[in-house]
């Protein structure tokens, strides 16, 4: 039997690649098959997102557990967060295809088990490739039934149910859906309230031919900034691909940063529910710990990656958790991230109050932040030891190694520097008390790493 090698597209948190030159429906098949051996599940729930591949392997995946006698729950278009939804409320595995923010020759699978529950490489994404490298299991005596089950509304009704915002005030709210999954999710969810929402490239399009649907790239926010100055509008939301994830612009046309979110919605669950775990990776702004303490709550600080956030969630009981990359969990939600709530509870914060979202926001940015830096090295390994090197010996400096390298220093400013798990790359993310302190701080760092390069 001729066997594959997927180790280019199983990746630590999902699968992806380029189709169909990585990715085509044998292997979506034999990986349907896979995951419905691993799973022991009686169903899996899928969904897919717009792009032209995604049905096509949705339907492959489907034949693949179909022909282990595991029937398969069709959700069909929808966000990754819509799936999730589905995994919890039917209590079911699930796969969403999607490559969120990839460019459009790129898919992939999110898969998770029943209740939300992240699968990762060492949570069973490994064992899931090894069965699927083997080639097409044998099928079983018995196959399994599918059929059509659409969640949006169920989907749009429970977020609802979160978090109301039928009593605040009127919003102008321009949103950029990138030609993805918001463009089919916003106005299930947010219709009907009062909000006037001004529509930025709802089409769906996995195409993307306005711009990338990744709203962490500056370039990509852009046409939502000019648009919010241009219709004075009270603030601004921009989804990606899948619509997990959620960027937010105040009325200036200024990004709001993902760790004030953080603090913002961390404050509003710690008012539900006092003296509850708040979960915050190690790139967020200090400010969040800060905030979350003095309302009471219990900071948990933690590595960057959904898994990591989703297991000490679990751990911890936490209420929500939040990441520099503008991923936020909720317990209420099964501890899974969606960009949708988060959004939401933001509306609900500037909706409740007469200031501008710009005042309001504030309160939740203490320190500058550098954002995160790529740095190209042929050993991240020996830059990292050389930058902990040349700052170790500091006044004060605190050496920290959960998540790559952290040295923070008396004044409050600190930096990291990770590996990436994909590429020859560094990545650095600095705070300081001002932005004269972090741009100093950013410099130094980046002159020892890049001196290597020379």
């Amino acid at each position: 039997m001729k066997t594959r090698d997927l180790a280019t597209i199983v990746k630590a948190y999902d699968i992806r690649g380029v189709v169909p030159d990585d990715f085509d429906e044998e292997i979506a098949r034999d990986l349907g098959a896979a995951f419905a051996q691993l799973s022991s599940a009686s169903a899996i729930v899928t969904a897919h997102d717009m792009r032209e591949s995604s049905v096509p392997l949705s339907r492959a995946f489907a034949e693949g557990v179909l022909s282990q006698g595991v029937d398969v729950v069709e959700a069909g278009l929808g966000s990754t967060d819509m799936l999730y939804f589905a995994s919890g409320t039917l209590d079911l595995p699930g796969a969403m295809f999607t490559a969120s923010h990839n460019p459009a020759r790129y898919n992939g699978i999110k898969l998770c088990r029943a209740g939300a529950t992240p699968i990762g490489a060492d949570t069973g994404l490994l064992e899931i490739r090894r069965i699927a490298e083997a080639g097409p299991l044998p099928p079983a005596p018995r196959l399994g039934r599918a059929h059509s089950d659409d969640m949006l509304a169920r989907y749009a009704a429970f977020l609802r149910d979160l978090v109301d915002l039928r009593g605040i005030r009127a919003l102008r709210v321009v949103i950029d859906a990138g030609n993805g999954m918001g463009g089919h999710t916003v106005p299930a969810v947010l219709a009907d309230l009062p909000l006037l929402i001004v529509p930025l490239y709802f089409e769906l399009d996995g195409g993307f031919p306005n711009h990338e649907a990744n709203p962490l790239d500056p370039a990509n926010l852009v046409d939502l900034q000019a648009k919010v100055r241009d219709t004075g509008a009270d603030l601004g939301l921009a989804f990606d691909g899948d619509a997990d994830r959620c960027f937010v612009i105040d009325e200036r046309g200024e990004p709001v940063s993902p760790s004030a979110v953080t603090a913002l919605v961390a404050v509003r669950e710690l008012d539900k529910h006092p003296g509850e775990a708040v979960i915050h990776n190690l790139i967020t702004s200090r400010a969040v710990p800060e905030i979350v303490a003095e309302h009471g709550g219990r900071p948990v600080r933690t590595r960057v990656g959904h898994s990591y956030i989703k297991a000490e969630m679990a751990r911890t009981n936490a209420v929500f958790g939040g990441e520099h990359s503008a991923h936020y969990y909720f317990r209420d939600f099964w501890r899974a991230d969606t960009g949708m709530l988060a959004a939401m509870h933001v509306l609900a914060a500037l909706g409740e109050q007469d200031r501008p979202l710009s005042e309001l926001a504030r309160a939740y940015e203490r320190y500058s932040g550098s954002g995160e830096i790529n740095s190209t090295v042929d050993d991240p390994a020996a830059s990292t030891a050389t930058v902990e090197k040349a700052f170790a010996d500091r006044p004060g400096a605190e050496i920290d190694r959960l998540d790559g390298l952290t040295v923070s220093f008396p004044d409050g400013s600190w930096f990291n520097l990770r590996a990436s798990n994909t590429e020859p790359l560094l990545r650095l993310n600095v705070e300081g008390r001002d932005r004269p302190a972090m741009e100093h701080l950013r410099d130094e760092v980046l002159e020892v790493v890049r001196d290597r390069i020379r």
